[in-house]
């Protein structure tokens, strides 16, 4: 099953930058489709590679930083090809 996951990491602290750059680094280096933009990360493939990718990356964020959060969207299906009609 193909699913598209939408990622917005904010580390509440004052170095945050570096942890939100390791995360990206990190989904770009795991063969996932991965798109970025100024306010969000979104990363497309099979559910089961996508989650078992997140769940190593995700703890990987947490444990870098002393507070944070992750807002994640998850969509039953590939847009990763969604283009606006208007």
């Amino acid at each position: 099953m193909k699913i598209s996951v939408e990622l917005t990491l904010t580390p509440i602290q004052d170095d945050y930058e570096p942890i939100i750059i390791d995360f990206i680094k990190a989904l770009r280096n795991s063969g996932l489709r991965v798109i970025e933009n100024p306010l969000s990360t979104q990363v497309y493939g099979e559910y089961e590679k996508v989650m078992q990718i997140l769940q190593e990356e995700v703890q990987t964020a947490f444990e870098a930083m002393d507070r944070g959060l992750l807002h994640m969207k998850l969509v039953k299906t590939d847009r990763s090809k969604y283009e606006p009609h208007f």
